[in-house]
């Protein structure tokens, strides 16, 4: 303490500043060379320097880089005070090319990515880590620096050692892309809200003046006589501000439809605001030439980040809830640059990682709506479009809800798609056929149509044609009451068997000990008179429960006993509410899952819930 103190008198009152870099150099060998183990004791020095820097204005580059050089050795195991993080910041901005960002902020900025554990309670380090890499990314080689850098923070294995990098990084990400709308996200008292862009803006004598922002109104035009009658339509209303240009367009039409539909002042869903068809307004975001280079670099790490097999699970579920601004969301670079992320998520075979295209919770938007045909970001003819419906439908999205989804919003693109010959949308419109998803009778007409237009969509609908008269033969009253498979029979042969005659009278299955897997939910639905079934020690999952709970609703008893069903596909069977007795034995079922079935499921009598969380 005593040294602590003569350092803090001596450097508070500097003459010379060779005397001042001295002094600095023997504070910090006093620092690493006592034998005291205690934080302060590496933190005292660095608040010192720090309260030097921020009191002496007038220091040139050289003295700052040669203070740097000086406590360096204290900043190998210590995270800088804010203040000296501030000052780093200042020479990152100023002088990016400087070897002293190379050597040493390097290790300084590794080591807050590899321990910081919340940016929130430090944010000037991550505005530090921001600086730094902007500052690699104004050298020669650019981006491929950068690159280098995000490599090293993986490390050369296929497993990143360190599970704090991805989640700061992306942090750091985030907060510079934000950073990039902000001075318009600042204005928005004086700027057009999502419920404005969506119905039409106010007055302007309804608006904040005196604000930055400014909305350049013009009377209405004059248009033909007829057209004067029922509607008008206004210029462009032109939003400016230093950094950026957004114009929003709107026409009479597109108001009349959206305001009928609002009955309250709540915000309407962000995608539907969004959305680019002729009915629909669109914005255009021009950002300054410093605002658009940091969203280029901040983006691009974002893709370097998707490109990491290891970190993509945790990318995707960081990225589900959409975690940008709506000026982000209406801007067409960055949507057009994010989606090569998105395509690497619609890539990825592994379940946790496609199904986060898909909304964070229901009655919310996800990246599938916001790339479908007619959302904002979608640039293409629907190639993404189609390869994440592929994806999704490859994981047993089969459901009717999903079908249901994309035939209510989707099925014109759909049908599109089908009628050039792609395969994946001609699958998804012979199963709406298929599972009566469509009820009117023109549209199925037409889906047939589409169907028979081309050589694969006509041999996928004769095959569905094929299904259908097997599923009368099937379902034909007639057959056995109750069944069970030999064990270790497979998919295979549960369908090999139930193609063989008539199984309408089929009340009680029984696949206990076979190999069969939640594939084979595909041909119990089929089942119309099935009231028990026991799959117990199956590798049936929860997606096929998930198709189970839509269509044997009508299902009595249940045996998923030494089953790999998780909470996931259990609460699916909320909607099963003629269930009497399942058997949950030696599942992943967890205590508040069991309390919503039980809820849920009033004729349920007789549970098993021994070897679980719940018993």
């Amino acid at each position: 303490q005593k040294k602590i103190y003569k350092y803090k008198k001596v450097l508070s009152n500097p003459s010379r500043w060779e005397v001042v870099l001295k002094e600095i150099r023997t504070l910090v060998d006093m620092a690493l060379t006592s034998p005291l183990q205690d934080d302060s004791i590496h933190q005292a020095p660095l608040e010192i320097v720090s309260k030097l820097l921020s009191e002496n204005n007038n220091l040139t580059t050289q003295d700052h880089e040669s203070i740097i050089v000086a406590i360096a050795p204290l900043l190998e195991n210590n995270h800088p005070p804010p203040d000296l993080c501030e000052f780093f910041c200042k020479h990152c901005r100023e002088r990016p090319r400087s070897m002293v960002v190379i050597e040493v902020f390097t290790p300084v900025v590794q080591r807050i990515l590899k321990h910081n554990m919340d940016f929130g309670k430090c944010p000037r380090l991550r505005l530090f880590t921001q600086e730094y890499i902007l500052s690699l990314n104004e050298l020669n080689a650019g981006m491929e620096v950068v690159k280098k850098f995000i490599h090293s923070m993986h490390g050369p294995t296929g497993q990143c050692p360190h599970p704090r990098v991805l989640p700061n990084l992306v942090a750091v990400c985030l907060a510079a892309i934000y950073s990039c709308y902000e001075e318009f996200i600042n204005s928005r008292d004086n700027s057009p809200s999502l419920k404005e862009i969506r119905n039409g803006c106010q007055q302007q004598c309804d608006r904040k003046p005196n604000l930055p922002l400014r909305l350049l109104h013009t009377s209405p035009d004059l248009v033909s006589q007829e057209a004067t009658l029922t509607e008008s339509r206004l210029k462009p209303v032109i939003v400016t501000s230093n950094e950026i240009h957004v114009e929003v367009e709107r026409n009479n039409a597109a108001n009349q439809k959206m305001t009928a539909g609002v009955g309250n002042d709540s915000e309407p869903n962000l995608i539907d605001c969004l959305m680019v068809s002729p009915t629909c307004s669109t914005m255009s975001i021009e950002l300054s030439a410093q605002a658009d280079r940091i969203l280029g670099c901040y983006v691009e790490i974002l893709k370097m980040l998707s490109d990491y097999d290891d970190w993509r699970p945790a990318l995707a579920s960081l990225l589900q809830p959409i975690p940008f601004p709506k000026e982000a969301l209406a801007h067409e670079k960055f949507t057009k640059e994010l989606k090569y992320v998105i395509q690497r998520f619609a890539e990825d075979p592994r379940q946790e990682v496609h199904s986060c295209l898909l909304s964070v919770r229901a009655g919310k938007d996800g990246w599938f709506q916001l790339y479908s045909p007619g959302g904002v970001a979608c640039d293409d003819d629907g190639e993404l479009f189609a390869s994440m419906v592929h994806i999704l439908m490859g994981s047993c999205y089969k459901t009717k809800k999903f079908l249901l989804s994309l035939a209510e919003n989707k099925l014109g693109p759909c049908m599109l798609l089908a009628l050039r010959g792609n395969q994946t949308m001609v699958e998804i419109l012979c199963l709406m056929l298929e599972y009566n998803i469509i009820d009117n009778n023109d549209t199925q007409l037409q889906i047939i149509s589409t169907l028979e237009s081309t050589d694969v969509g006509k041999r996928m609908y004769e095959q569905l044609c094929e299904r259908q008269r097997e599923l009368k033969e099937l379902q034909r009253k007639g057959g056995p009451t109750r069944l069970t498979l030999p064990s270790k029979s497979t998919d295979a042969d549960l369908a090999r068997l139930l193609s063989s005659g008539s199984f309408g009278n089929l009340e009680n299955l029984s696949l206990a000990f076979t190999n069969v897997t939640s594939a084979c939910a595909e041909h119990l639905i089929k089942l119309p008179s099935l009231k028990q079934l026991n799959l117990w020690s199956t590798q049936f999952g929860d997606a096929g429960l998930r198709l189970l709970s839509e269509h044997l609703t009508m299902l009595q008893v249940l045996n998923l006993c030494e089953t790999p069903v998780t909470d996931a596909g259990l609460l699916a069977l909320s909607s099963m509410k003629s269930l009497c007795s399942l058997n949950m034995n030696s599942t992943k079922l967890s205590a508040d899952t069991y309390e919503d079935l039980k809820a849920k499921l009033p004729n349920l009598k007789e549970v098993d819930v021994r070897y679980t969380e719940a018993w």
